[in-house]
This record gives structure tokens, C-alpha cells and sequence, in this order.
């Protein structure tokens, strides 16, 4: 499986501030997540021996995706969610995802960014570091 190509954030911006509800947005955060060297026993667990990443394997369950994307549309103060996933075999820098969401204010959108990429990281993808 080979990996998708990014999507443009500057064309994104522009359909969420078309769409309806654009304005009762006050704020916009854009979540890029990327494939980085640092091995997650390292970063998170504090495993000072774990060996560089080179690369990932990547998928995710495009249905749980779907029903956090859903859930997050219901979260309080939020207008506006796209999410884009890649797949396949990544390399260092490469794009695992973007999450856009757009909200009346900064509490409430940090919230919500937060909510669902721990949502999607720990529920919807499946990641394997390669080394």
C-alpha cells in the first residue's frame, strides 16, 4: 500500500470558511502529525536505548474514524472538523495526518483537537516504527 498524497491546508481553510457555519468560528487549529526518528519508547516511556525510527507502517479503521469525526462535530463550540489519514509505508517526515477543527473559542477547540486526535492515535491507527 503506498502512501497518499498530502492535502493542501491552504484549500481546506478556504472550504471551511465557506461553509455555513464559518461565522461562529473565532479560531482554527491545525493538527500535522509526522513520522519523526525518535522512537516512541523513547519519547513516551523514557526507554533511553530504543533504537531511531526509519520509518512506520501505517493504516487505520476507516469507520472508527468516521463515528470521532461524528463525535467531535458534537462537541461543545465546534463548527468545523476535517481529518486526513495517510497509509502504507512512511518515511522520516512524512505526513501521518492532519486534523483541522474550527470553533468559537480557543478553549474549546484546543479541547476538542486534543479530544480527537487521542481519539483517533488510541482507538482508530495502527502504527508499526520500522528500525
Amino acid at each position: 500500500m503506498n502512501k497518499k498524497p498530502a492535502p493542501s491546508i491552504d484549500q481546506w481553510m478556504k472550504e471551511a470558511k465557506a461553509d455555513p457555519n464559518a461565522s461562529k468560528i473565532g479560531m482554527y487549529l491545525v493538527h500535522n502529525g509526522t513520522v519523526r526518528e525518535t522512537a516512541k519508547a523513547k519519547v513516551r516511556f523514557g526507554e533511553d536505548h530504543a533504537a531511531n525510527v526509519t520509518g512506520m507502517e501505517f493504516s487505520y479503521d476507516a469507520q472508527k474514524v468516521s463515528a470521532a469525526i461524528e463525535e467531535a462535530k458534537h462537541y461543545e463550540g465546534i463548527y468545523f472538523v476535517r481529518v486526513w489519514l495517510n497509509e502504507g509505508t512512511l518515511s522520516l517526515g512524512d505526513d501521518i495526518m492532519y486534523v483541522l477543527i474550527g470553533g468559537d473559542i480557543r478553549p474549546h477547540v484546543i479541547d476538542a483537537l486534543q479530544a480527537l486526535v487521542g481519539i483517533i492515535k488510541n482507538e482508530c491507527v495502527f502504527e508499526k516504527e520500522l528500525h
